[in-house]
């Protein structure tokens, strides 16, 4: 069993940058990946990035390539999302959520319900 735990929320001015941080606890070398996914209320939830520790593929949602990075620290079992040039429409609760079961679409985020371990989320807010 995995247990995830987020930080690094908070508020910040369009443009600015924000370093979110998914600690993951248990026994965490046993995902094969792990994922961000953010929801906006009155939205759905939007899948944004994955990685896959098998290939280390990794893969953005088209609202935020270019802008947010995924990375990792294997010692502290810490993943990272490196948010740059941030805008309002990226305020929302992002959550992280971690292995993926069932067939996936390279190049794509896999669908919230495919994930069998999620955080609690942490508050983005974009002014």
């Amino acid at each position: 069993h995995v247990q995830l735990v987020e930080s690094g929320g908070g508020s910040v001015q369009a443009g600015g940058s924000l370093r979110l941080a998914c600690q993951a606890s248990g026994t965490p070398g046993d995902v094969n990946s792990v994922a961000w996914f953010r929801q906006a209320p009155g939205k759905e939830r939007e899948g944004i990035a994955v990685s896959y520790t098998s290939n280390s593929g990794t893969y953005y949602a088209t609202s935020v390539k270019g802008r947010f990075s995924m990375s990792r620290d294997n010692i502290k079992n810490t993943i990272y999302l490196q948010m740059n040039g941030l805008k309002p429409e990226d305020t929302a609760l992002y959550t992280c959520a971690a292995d993926v079961r069932g067939t996936t679409v390279i190049g794509q985020v896999p669908p919230a319900g495919m994930f069998r371990y999620w955080g609690q989320g942490t508050q983005v807010t974009v002014s």
